[in-house]
């Protein structure tokens, strides 16, 4: 009985050892008969395609299956028909030597006129445009280059630079109008995207987000409360469009914060509420009407209102009133803090100048002002304002 185990169990070592040299050096000998089907890899689901965190892949050797790509492709094919390129041609002043050969020979050609570029945004189907003021100012010829490749010689309508917006017309019809949207709607943190021209190098989309509202104190224009990106904007991208997640018209891009002439991710867009607002007053009346009351304003800080021992501790603080303007006639007094104007509370001196601004000149307004420890209310007078042009801060 012993032999008989020990025969066995070396039969069997040698039977293993057989069939692992088999296995490593021939392992197809061991594949007879059928072969069982094999299981898909973990990775891979039906319709031959692999998952992945950023959506579906083609598996080698297959189709891709039809699933929409997230991202903003849908947005940037809804606005990028209408951002068109602005080309602009400005004269320089003209030497009185500049007929003088011997001029010409030692200094050059004088009197050639300088090139802008810049970006705008088709709002309407029969040829209005959005651009910069900055853009076409002083510009002899304003060409328009469409995203479709066409050229055309465009004329301006009116422009206002205490916003910095300028309304332009093309001879075309039936064009890709951009959606208005509501800037009013926007939160920090939307995503946004700008679409423009910049360096001129052609249509360009870029993606951010918005990174504050309501910045003002910048110097770039008299009326200020920017939208601020960090979509990548860059020269060029003045007048072209910021657009929302849905393709919306939410901006018109304007300015950048930069040391270097490039992004440094701090853009500002003029919101689209009041380029609409100035659109409709330059079509209407050629011209922006606004408001104003003849006063000078300065914010309430908590320093000053614990120094002077104020009532109250938001409004606008009035150090001056212009003799024989509205605020005076009205009763208006050095020293009085304004709360409201029109039932709407102001508590900066940009919200009081963009709250008198939209006022209708030629009619009362009531202000709510806190002199020393008794509220009162004024009426005013308003009158138009004249038009103020700002320092623009360079880019």
């Amino acid at each position: 009985m012993r032999r008989l185990w020990l025969i066995f169990s070396q039969a069997t070592t040698v039977a293993l050892a057989v069939l692992f040299v088999v296995g490593t050096l021939k392992p197809h000998w061991l594949n007879l008969g059928s072969r069982a089907a094999r299981p898909l890899p973990p990775l891979l689901g039906q319709g031959g395609a692999a998952r992945s965190g950023l959506g579906l892949l083609p598996a080698a050797g297959g189709s891709a299956p039809a699933v929409p790509r997230e991202g903003f492709a849908a947005a940037a094919r809804a606005a990028a028909p209408a951002v068109v390129s602005v080309t602009t041609s400005i004269a320089r002043s003209r030497n009185p030597h500049a007929d003088d050969p011997n001029f010409n020979f030692f200094f050059g050609e004088r009197g050639q006129p300088q090139s802008g570029f810049g970006s705008g945004v088709i709002v309407s189907a029969d040829g209005l445009l959005l651009t910069n003021h900055h853009v076409v100012d002083n510009a002899r010829e304003i060409d328009i280059r469409l995203a479709d490749g066409r050229e055309v010689r465009a004329e301006v309508v009116g422009t206002d630079p205490e916003t910095d917006l300028a309304v332009l017309r093309i001879p075309l019809d039936k064009l890709p109008a951009v959606a208005l949207g509501r800037s009013g709607e926007l939160q920090v943190g939307d995503a946004v995207l700008a679409i423009g021209n910049p360096f001129n190098v052609g249509q360009t989309v870029t993606m951010g987000i918005v990174s504050a509202l309501g910045r003002n104190g910048l110097g770039l224009s008299t009326f200020e409360s920017f939208i601020q990106t960090d979509a990548a904007i860059n020269p060029g991208n003045s007048g072209g469009a910021l657009v929302d997640a849905q393709g919306q018209l939410v901006g018109i891009n304007t300015a950048i914060y930069s040391r270097s002439g490039g992004s440094m991710g701090i853009g500002f867009a003029i919101p689209v509420d009041v380029a609409r607002r100035v659109m409709d007053d330059l079509l209407r009346d050629g011209e922006v009407r606004r408001g104003w009351i003849g006063v000078e304003p300065r914010d309430l800080t908590p320093e000053f209102v614990e120094n002077f021992k104020l009532a109250v501790s938001k409004g606008v603080l009035i150090t001056g009133v212009l003799q024989d303007g509205p605020a005076y006639k009205g009763g208006m007094k050095p020293g009085d803090v304004v709360l409201a104007v029109a039932g709407q509370p102001v508590a900066s001196v940009a919200q009081l100048l963009n709250t008198v601004a939209a006022l209708p000149p030629g009619k009362p307004a009531k202000l709510q002002i806190q002199r020393g420890p008794q509220a009162m209310t004024l009426t005013v007078d308003v009158i138009q304002r004249k038009p103020q042009l700002p320092r623009r801060q360079p880019q």
